[in-house]
């Protein structure tokens, strides 16, 4: 799950699992698996850098039970 911004300053979490694409619009324009979209502050990058970092706290967190 990553936090990310509306342009109306709401703050909201996704499931970054569900995302299928992200269009810059310039606002970045991510859209889900099951079609719905959402507009946010965040640039393309910074989205990417999020669902990233998520990844690599997961992989973490299974690594320390798997010792």
């Amino acid at each position: 799950m990553i936090r990310l911004t509306r342009l109306n300053d709401e703050e909201f979490v996704i499931n970054c699992n569900q995302i299928e694409r992200i269009e810059n619009i310039p606002e970045s324009n991510i859209i889900l698996a099951n079609g719905k979209h959402y507009v946010v502050k965040e640039s393309v990058d910074e989205i990417i850098d999020r669902v990233i970092e998520f990844q690599a706290q997961i992989y973490a967190r299974a690594q320390k039970k798997n010792v």
